[in-house]
């Protein structure tokens, strides 16, 4: 992910000397003046903050209860990491989101980073320049945090308690690592294992509950409550407080990298680290993140930065990305063509392959151990992440969700393909959008406004911060529309000043979103760039993203009325090794198929043996597949009526919904192939809901 630095030698004695100083800095602020923190009547306002502390510059109760149509109110984020500084060695993100010793010992810039920021290796790769800054935190901040500093904290918890106030309900914490980026970066204090890393994170996302629970007079009175299922949800929104919901994006989840296309991990690995991870509180995942894994291909990165993943890539599995042309209107990002210090890390003569700008598809999809998984967190009800999946394996996951009518699908910082919403939409997933600048977020909400009209759900955004992205820049104190301090948050009960920590205030017109303190002012800053109605969409987000989760947590598997029925064909393939004949495409079993002569015309009949109430009818295709065909159904075997039909089947796992009809006969004729092979069906599910 990474361009991989030349190393130096750390400045020992400069280091002791900073921190030194910065022990000066913390007793004299500890010794002055500080913001009144005094308890008072208000629910929101603690008994025993911290002091010194950061401000929070807003006045007013936060709304509580729910509208008139009985939906809770708010803003979701779906997707940040608050722990990040604990992922890739400890020592990429500086800082901590809190500290028992207080904002100083949180708020302090890594130990290589002093006196001036001349071994801030990472910083110079992601910003550019030499990397030098000033390293002091706490209380100048003169260069962090900033919208495009990507390697300091910007998840301190009184600056998420702004956020709170402003009208945030839902908040995702994705517990986020890279084995590669900890293996390759000089700096690191801890193991690189990725699972090890995300049990950290999880356990200090409950401390930090706690901490901030002290503040306010003990267990579970705090604002901060993280949640395991939506119904508490709802409650923790209903009282006016923020849901933490955890959630995790790793590239190698339960060790299933793969290496040399040979999986690293097996179905066991899975089970196990699924029930580990529920028991965690995770509710959330993606399957694949930057690196081709065991489970799934990657959705590409594009520039020099793909180039440097792609590299990683190599060097953790022994193979680079391979491209195919599409097959539909969607595609993954180009790969990134421009060249990358970290091409020096390659062995002698092995290069970074040349890619052709017509095949930007991953061949890599969904693997055998992926649709493992993906059907292993359909049965603990998590949801699943497609962002950073290929759409190889972004389609092959909705095709298994459409087939069990699973609502369990997010998108939740702007890397799937828009092509996708409306198969999200429809089987009641969730979209969220990257936390872009204002124009460009107007911009592309009003691209998908449609069809949120279309489905009557809300919209969300994902501050990805921590995650070395980048944010909104200053759109500068003299632009036409700028944002006026103070302003009333969305709700109309509160109003936000500008946020001030220590001796620096910011200002989003001049500062951009430096930290996610500043995401009411970037949300205000949409209001008046975008207009009213995008800010109204977020601010119904809260509710559509738990009616995607309530909806996941009672979701039922359907009963398969063709499972074990006798089934007739038209014709079967001859093999003298293996049985093709119909009833193997309703056993049960993925593995067994039944397979048809080489011809057009065919068809599979399966006898439900009485006549059934049939809505619904999945088939899983093996590589020949129909391109032309019709399900159609009988209650007497002999006069038979077409329930749905198409004429451009690509394969996959197609679901073919109707009204409901009675039927004791099913058939799936056949009528054009899409392959020089016959008709080839693994599995036929037949559904009465």
């Amino acid at each position: 992910m990474v361009r991989r630095p030349h190393p130096r030698s750390p400045h020992r004695k400069r280091r002791r000397l900073a921190l030194l100083s910065l022990l000066v800095v913390v007793l004299s602020m500890t010794l002055g003046p500080t913001p009144s923190s005094a308890a008072g009547t208000d629910w929101w306002t603690p008994s025993a903050r911290p002091s010194p502390d950061s401000q929070i510059n807003v006045t007013g109760e936060p709304f509580k209860g729910t509208n008139a149509a009985g939906e809770v109110r708010g803003f979701v984020d779906a997707h940040n990491h608050i722990m990040a500084n604990e992922g890739f060695g400890g020592r990429l993100i500086c800082g901590r989101p809190f500290s028992e010793s207080g904002v100083a010992d949180a708020l302090k810039d890594c130990p290589e980073h002093y006196p001036d920021g001349s071994l801030a290796i990472f910083d110079y790769i992601t910003k550019g320049g030499d990397g030098k800054h000033d390293p002091v935190g706490w209380p100048t901040f003169k260069d962090w945090p900033a919208y495009d500093s990507m390697t300091h904290q910007q998840n301190y918890y009184a600056w998420i308690e702004r956020a709170w106030r402003g009208g945030q309900r839902v908040l995702v914490n994705d517990l986020v690592t890279n084995g590669v980026i900890c293996s390759v970066y000089f700096f690191k204090d801890r193991s690189c294992d990725e699972m090890t890393s995300i049990r950290l994170q999880a356990k200090l996302t409950y401390d930090m509950q706690d901490y901030i629970d002290k503040m306010y007079g003990g267990t579970g009175k705090g604002w901060f409550r993280i949640v395991t299922d939506s119904a508490q949800a709802r409650e923790v929104v209903k009282q006016g407080k923020l849901a933490v919901v955890l959630g995790v994006e790793t590239s190698e989840p339960f060790g299933c990298k793969q290496v040399l296309d040979i999986a690293q991990c097996d179905k066991e690995d899975i089970d196990k680290g699924l029930d580990e991870l529920y028991d965690l509180g995770v509710r959330s995942m993606f399957l694949c993140h930057k690196f081709d894994n065991a489970l799934c291909g990657v959705r590409f990165d594009e520039g020099g930065l793909g180039t440097a993943i792609n590299v990683g890539q190599f060097l953790s599995t022994g193979t680079f990305w391979k491209t195919e042309k599409c097959t539909g209107p969607q595609h993954d990002n180009p790969i990134g063509g421009a060249s990358s210090d970290a091409e020096k890390d390659l062995p002698a003569g092995t290069e970074v392959p040349e890619y052709d700008e017509n095949a930007q598809c991953n061949v890599r999809g969904l693997t055998g151990l992926g649709e493992y998984a993906v059907r292993g967190m359909m049965k603990r009800k998590m949801m699943l992440e497609v962002d950073h999946m290929s759409v190889k394996a972004t389609g092959r996951a909705l095709d298994i969700f459409e087939a069990e009518q699973y609502p369990g699908v997010i998108s939740s910082h702007s890397w799937m393909d828009l092509n996708w919403t409306e198969r999200v939409y429809s089987l009641g997933g969730f979209v969220a959008q990257y936390m872009h600048g204002s124009e460009e977020f107007a911009k592309e909400a009003k691209r998908t406004d449609a069809l949120r009209d279309k489905y009557k759900v809300g919209y969300g955004y994902g501050t990805d911060m921590n995650g070395v992205g980048g944010w909104p820049a200053p759109r500068g104190a003299d632009t036409s529309n700028p944002v006026k301090y103070p302003f009333t948050s969305v709700d109309g009960g509160s109003v936000i000043d500008k946020q001030t920590t220590g001796q620096r205030t910011w200002n989003l017109n001049t500062d951009g979103a430096a930290h996610y303190g500043l995401v009411p002012d970037w949300i205000e800053d949409i209001r008046l760039v975008g207009g009213q109605d995008v800010v109204n969409d977020l601010f119904r987000g809260a509710e559509s993203y738990l009616d995607t989760w309530g909806a996941s947590e009672s979701h039922k598997a359907g009963v398969n009325l063709a499972k074990g029925r006798s089934a007739t064909a038209s014709s079967s393939e001859s093999n003298p090794f293996t049985s093709y004949a119909p009833g193997r495409a309703v056993d049960g079993d993925t593995g067994t198929r039944w397979a048809s002569d080489w011809s057009d015309d065919q068809w599979l009949r399966i006898d439900l043996g009485s006549t059934q109430t049939v809505r619904r009818v999945t088939l899983d295709w093996e590589k020949a597949y129909g391109k032309s065909y019709r399900v159609e159904l009988s209650t007497d075997g002999t006069n038979w009526k077409t329930a749905w039909s198409t004429t451009s089947g690509d394969g996959g796992l197609d679901t073919a919904q109707f009204g409901a009809t009675p039927a004791r006969y099913v058939r799936v004729h056949g009528l054009d192939r899409g392959t020089d092979w016959g008709y080839s069906l693994g599995e036929v599910g037949i559904y009465s809901g």
